[in-house]
């Protein structure tokens, strides 16, 4: 059932003001709090009609009301339709970053480090970052080259400019003229190729043009395949755990340690990320509140994520865990603000 413009504005009053204070609001509160004139029994009427449809909750009999999943989730839902380009210009940290981004690619973790101490201080919440992902890149370049008579280093170059360097172990020593050949045979097919274009048999056409060094090939192949493996062991970096000790609905000490657990040891936060990239329509802003998150433990917060892009199709996924009741309105703006920056970083 649609929301008439008087109800939405209850509602988003009633949010707004528990947003601020963590406390039920009453009928009083919001008719100081809104341009709409009406009486408090007039209110009281329309704030029973928001919790009959299940967007406020009454904690108790005599209490003000607070609001339910469903009507964060209402009022998160308008309030991302109607942003725009409205950044917030508070943030001053997160500007450092695009000195930081177009730094060495050694400087990377240094960066995904700063990137979520900045988004901690200035959200006052815990914040998370996963380093880009190769996943669905292209090769841009293999180099073979002898280390002694007995080993070989595989350079793979992906997209992004990510390198991996893998050892091959051969059963003899190859000349300069056979590892020449060798590289002009893997680069020629490989060059330019999404890694899951790959396939076997553009693998069999090159073992089959290798001759005697089509084991060597295989081995190639492997390192690459490699490379996607150590990929999907994503790199996740956190900050501002114990800001969730700021906020009593969190503070509770069982609830706080197992919240905390959860974030340090990330296998939420990685099927997180995971599913944020899997799916090609969640590149922008998303918010997922109380039970929308599998894990229970999660179930008192709100987490934002948004997935930023470095060029060439590298992407990682930039969060914000926080009490339900948290400033959505600067959250969202930070991480848009955020997006953009690398984005222009990217073009440069």
């Amino acid at each position: 059932m649609e929301l008439d413009d008087r109800k939405m504005k209850i509602l988003t009053a009633v949010i707004k003001n528990y947003l601020e204070t963590g406390e039920p609001v009453g009928s009083r509160t919001i008719s100081k709090y809104t341009d709409l004139n009406l009486s408090s029994a007039t209110i009281r009427n329309e704030m029973a009609d928001l919790v009959e449809m299940g967007y406020i909750l009454q904690p108790h009999t005599s209490a003000g009301r607070i609001p339910s999943d469903k009507g964060y989730r209402l009022y998160v839902d308008r309030m991302m339709a109607e942003m725009t380009t409205q950044m917030d210009e508070k943030n001053k940290e997160v500007e450092e970053l695009k000195g930081l981004l177009i730094e060495k690619e050694e400087k990377m973790d240094a960066m995904l480090k700063q990137v979520a101490r900045s988004l901690a201080v200035n959200t006052n919440y815990a914040s998370m970052i996963s380093a880009p992902s190769v996943s669905g890149s292209k090769l841009k370049f293999i180099q073979l080259s002898r280390v002694d008579a007995n080993q070989l280093v595989a350079v793979v170059v992906l997209e992004g400019n990510i390198i991996k360097n893998n050892m091959i172990r051969v059963a003899e020593e190859l000349d300069d003229e056979t590892l020449l050949k060798l590289n002009i045979l893997l680069n020629t097919h490989l060059n330019g190729l999404p890694i899951e274009s790959i396939n076997l048999g553009l693998i069999a056409s090159l073992k089959q043009q290798a001759g005697i060094h089509s084991d060597i090939v295989g081995d190639v192949i492997d390192a690459v395949a490699e490379s996607i493996q150590e990929d999907e062991d994503l790199e996740i970096y956190t900050s501002g755990a114990n800001n969730i000790f700021k906020y009593p609905e969190l503070a509770d000490g069982q609830k706080a340690s197992e919240i905390i657990s959860t974030f340090e040891e990330k296998q939420m936060l990685t099927t997180l990320v995971q599913n944020t990239l899997a799916n090609e329509e969640r590149t922008g802003i998303q918010v997922y509140i109380g039970d929308e998150m599998q894990d229970s433990s999660m179930k008192d917060c709100s987490i934002v994520t948004a997935t930023y892009e470095l060029g060439d199709g590298m992407k990682g996924t930039l969060g914000i865990i926080g009490p339900k009741r948290m400033d959505y309105e600067k959250v969202v703006g930070t991480l848009k603000k955020l997006m953009r920056q690398l984005e222009e970083v990217r073009k440069t």
